[in-house]
Formats: C-alpha cells, structure tokens, sequence
C-alpha cells in the first residue's frame, strides 16, 4: 500500500507542476475531414505487400516485441476507448495504464482523444455519446475500436455494450470525436459494405471491465445497470471481465463467489479472470512502470491468458499489477492484428477498390 501511495504522489506533483501542457494534442487523419463513401476506408488502408504478408502470417495468440517493433508499428490500429473510474484523482490510474500501452508499442494517436488530448473518457460521460463515438470510429478507421474500463468506468464499458445492442433505446446519433458534438443521423456508411447502417447493431471487438459492481451499484448514474452488468450482449466479439476478492467498492459480496462473474447473452466470447486478493481497487490500472524494464517486458508479451492467473517469478523491478496489464494487453495485441487481417483480406477481395 506504501508503494500505491508513493505512485499516487509522484502522479499528483507531475500534474500540478505539467497543468494542462500534458494533454496538449493535435492528431487526425485524412479520412477524419472526409465525407466517407463507398470504398474510400479501403482505398486510404495502403500497406506495403511485404507488410500485409507480414500482419497475414502473425499468430494473434503470440505476439511478442520483435513483431510490433519490425511489423505491427508500421501498420494502423483500432481506436481504444479508455473509461476511468469517477472519484478524483482516479483517473491518473487510466492515464497511466494508457502510457503502458504506449511504451508497450500501441500507437498514441489511437488512445489520445483527438479533440483534446486527453487519455480518457470519464465513467459520467453519456453511454449513449460513447456509442456513437464507437460508430464514428468504426466508419472513419474502418476497425473496430475497443473499450477498457476500470470501477465505475468498468460498468460504463458494459453500459455502452448494451447501448449498441439497443437495450435503451431503438436509435443512438453519431457523436463526432473532433468536435464533441452530436450529428444529425443515426447511420453511418459502413466501411466495407458501402451500405448504410444504424449504429445500434454495431460491434466493438474487444471490451473488458475491472472493479466494475459492489458499492458503485447504489450510485444514481449506474442504476440501469443493476439487473445488466454481468450480461454481456453481441454487441462485443470478446469480453474479459476481472474481479478480486475483498473488493467493497468493485466486487459483488465483497468479490467473491459467481456474482461477479460475467456470462454472455448470445454469441460473445466471455472471460472471467479473477485478480489475487492482494490487487487494489483503486490502484489496478497504475501500470505504466511496468513498461520501463526489458526483463517485465518480455515476460508480458510472452503472458498467456488464464482464469485465475499467477506471478511465480521474481523481478529487480516493481511488477506491481502485472498480472491485470499482461491479460489486458494479450487481448489488445490480438485484436489488433484480427482487426488488420480483415482489413487486408477486404481489400484484397474488393472489386470496388482501385
């Protein structure tokens, strides 16, 4: 706990002394400005041959450094939608995991919100605005992004899943990034079909929630949720959903028993994988020192997914939450190089694409 208070410390003066200079952020893509049409996705996606070959022959299940050095860093990724938690200053942990995720090899430009730079979305932003934001991405990039949300994140991550399924509402408005703002439709133009296609019904490829239920059931902004979080809907291809035990704030009956575990409402892949006792509520995400060592690096891209994981090596460095980033980042690697794969199979298929 001295360890998580010291972290928590460092990150509070980094964010006095930085103000706002560490969210200054510029970023779009040549699509981002264009009306999409028929093809257009396909015709921006230009890899080299040799490099889609590459991407083409990549086991998703093993990804190690080499192939994100040599061969994933120069290919695109989906958007990933981090939600933190909502009790200040919370979400510094996302803000570190999302650093992670960068010094791991993940492009910062598919993390950092276009709009202001920031590393995340907050748990009280509108479910249904996060959902069309999904659409607006999905169109644009023509990958399916994917949703990481910690505590009361970790339930929003699940409420914009049923969003997208349409358990609220029959119809959800395109929410443009860039500007912040709603758009005046509830299609979009569907990057490899062309055709139009509402964005109730569309799928993210991968989401995951951790700490998501005890106490931050009672909370008003949650309450829909009550009898949805552990029912993952289709609106997700995996799911990965962690608990801990003697978690008050996150875990149903304190983390312990089947109440926490998620199950699907139909065809998603769900996981459940619970954390050791020891992992803090609040603390999980706080991952990006895990990044700094070679010797961490390697035993995390060589992590290999488990329900009930286990540390049975010691390193010289602070391995602190390892187990949460290794299962989180095999996930994400893996749809990274799922979402590219079908991407260059639908331009290699494609008669429309000149």
């Amino acid at each position: 706990m001295k360890q998580y208070r010291l972290i928590l410390l460092f990150l509070l003066c980094a964010l006095f002394f930085t103000g706002c200079a560490g969210t200054r952020y510029s970023y779009r893509e040549p699509l981002y400005e264009q009306t999409v049409g028929k093809g257009s996705v396909l015709r921006e996606f230009s890899l080299e041959p040799q490099l889609e070959d590459s991407i083409l022959s990549i086991d998703p299940e093993q990804i190690g450094e080499r192939d994100i050095e040599e061969v994933l860093s120069h290919a695109p990724a989906p958007r990933i939608l981090n939600i933190h938690g909502g009790i200040y200053p919370v979400y510094l942990a996302m803000v570190s995991f999302s650093k992670f995720l960068i010094r791991m090899g993940y492009p910062e430009a598919k993390i950092r919100n276009p709009e202001d730079g920031s590393y995340s979305y907050s748990c009280y932003d509108d479910s249904e605005k996060l959902a069309g934001i999904v659409a607006w991405y999905y169109e644009k990039e023509g990958m399916r992004p994917m949703l990481v949300g910690h505590s009361q994140g970790g339930m929003q991550s699940v409420k914009v899943l049923h969003e997208l399924s349409g358990s609220f509402r029959g119809n959800i408005s395109v929410w443009n990034p860039l500007t912040n703002t709603r758009e005046d439709r509830d299609c979009i133009i569907d990057p490899f079909t062309g055709d139009a296609r509402p964005v109730v019904g569309i799928e993210v490829s991968y989401a995951t929630s951790v700490g998501a239920g005890g106490l931050t059931r009672l909370l008003p902004n949650q309450w829909s949720m009550s009898s949805r979080l552990r029912k993952i809907p289709d609106s997700v291809e995996e799911f990965t959903g962690f608990h801990m035990g003697l978690d008050i704030f996150g875990g149903d009956f304190m983390g312990f028993g089947v109440s926490n575990k998620y199950k699907p409402n139909g065809k998603a892949q769900v996981r459940n994988v619970q954390l050791p006792a020891g992992y803090s509520h609040v603390f999980v995400p706080f991952t990006n020192h895990l990044a700094e060592s070679k010797e961490i690096r390697d035993w995390i891209n060589t992590y290999a997914p488990s329900e009930t994981p286990e540390l049975n090596v010691t390193f010289e460095s602070s391995s602190t939450n390892i187990l949460w980033a290794a299962d989180v980042w095999h996930s994400i690697k893996k749809h990274w190089v799922l979402e590219l794969k079908q991407m260059i199979r639908a331009k290699r298929n494609s008669h429309d694409v000149r």
